[in-house]
C-alpha cells in the first residue's frame, strides 16, 4: 500500500483539536472527510503531534496509507478543493503531499519539534491578533524573561509543567533550546525538542510570563523545576498563542 506524507497548515480557533470526538469539529475528521470526497476511500491519519483545542499549526505532518496509486498533486489540489465545501475547512490547506517509504511514521519518526508561542504585550487590544496571540497588559521584561527561560534547557523532569491527565510515561523530557525575544508589542517564545508533556509549553510561557511582570524572580523558575509539582508553576497559557512551527525527520 502506497503511502503518502502530508505537510498541513490550519487555524485552531474553529476545532476542539487534531483528534476525532463526538459531537464537535476536529481537524483530523475534516481532512479525513475531504480525503474521502476525492479518493473514494476512508484513510486514517497519523499525526506527528495532536495539537490541542485552539492550537495552530504552520507546518504539521501527518501521513496515511492508500489501497491505490494517487498522484501528489492532485491529492493536494483535491483535498484542498473539498475542504473549501466543509465547514471550518477553509481554516486548513494542505500544503505539499509526497509519497514516502513504508517505514515512515508522522509520529515515530519525528526527531523534533518547534512550538512558538506569540504575546501581544500592549494596554490596547487588537482585534486582528486576537486569536493568535495572548493578550498581556502589564509590561514584560524580556530580559528577564530570558534568563529565566535557560533553566528550562537540557533533561529535567518537568512535573511542574505537567497538566493533569498527561499520559505520558514519564515525565523526563530534554529542551534543546528555548529562545524569547521581542518586536515592537510581540513576544515570540520558542522551544525545540523531541517531544513534550500535555500542555507543557503552554505551561512553561504563563510561567515566565510571571517572570517577566515580576510575579516571580529569574532564580524562581529553578526552584519551580526541583519541586517537581504543577502548584509552584504559573497559569497555563491561553492555546491561541501556540503555533507547532515544524516538525524534523
Amino acid at each position: 500500500m502506497p503511502r503518502y506524507k502530508l505537510i498541513l497548515e490550519y487555524l485552531g480557533t474553529n476545532f476542539s483539536g487534531w483528534q476525532k470526538q463526538k459531537n464537535t469539529y476536529s481537524i483530523q475528521e475534516t481532512l479525513e472527510i475531504a480525503a474521502y470526497r476525492l479518493l473514494q476511500e476512508k484513510i486514517n491519519l497519523v499525526v506527528a503531534g495532536r495539537t490541542d483545542s485552539g492550537v495552530h499549526a504552520e507546518r504539521q505532518v501527518a501521513h496515511f496509507d492508500l489501497k491505490k496509486k494517487f498522484c501528489c498533486r492532485k491529492i493536494q489540489l483535491g483535498i484542498n478543493f473539498h475542504l473549501m465545501r466543509i465547514k471550518f475547512g477553509k481554516d486548513i490547506s494542505v500544503k505539499k503531499v509526497s509519497k514516502v517509504s513504508a517505514n515512515f511514521n508522522a509520529r515515530f519518526s519525528a526527531k523534533k519539534k518547534l512550538y512558538q508561542y506569540l504575546i501581544y504585550n500592549s494596554i490596547y487590544r487588537s482585534p486582528l491578533l486576537y486569536d493568535k496571540t495572548w493578550w498581556v497588559r502589564q509590561k514584560l521584561d524580556c530580559k528577564k524573561m530570558l534568563d529565566a527561560s535557560h533553566y528550562l534547557l537540557g533533561s529535567h523532569n518537568f512535573s511542574s509543567f505537567r497538566s493533569k491527565g498527561c499520559q505520558s510515561f514519564s515525565p523526563l523530557k530534554t529542551l534543546e533550546n528555548v529562545n524569547v525575544s521581542k518586536s515592537k508589542n510581540i513576544v515570540k517564545l520558542s522551544f525545540l525538542a523531541k517531544s513534550f508533556l500535555y500542555n507543557q509549553v503552554r505551561i512553561m510561557v504563563g510561567t515566565l510570563k510571571d517572570v517577566g511582570t515580576g510575579l516571580i524572580s529569574v532564580e524562581d523558575m529553578k526552584k519551580i523545576i526541583n519541586k517537581k509539582n504543577r502548584k509552584y508553576a504559573g497559569a497555563t497559557a491561553p492555546s491561541k498563542g501556540l503555533i507547532l512551527k515544524r516538525v524534523s525527520y
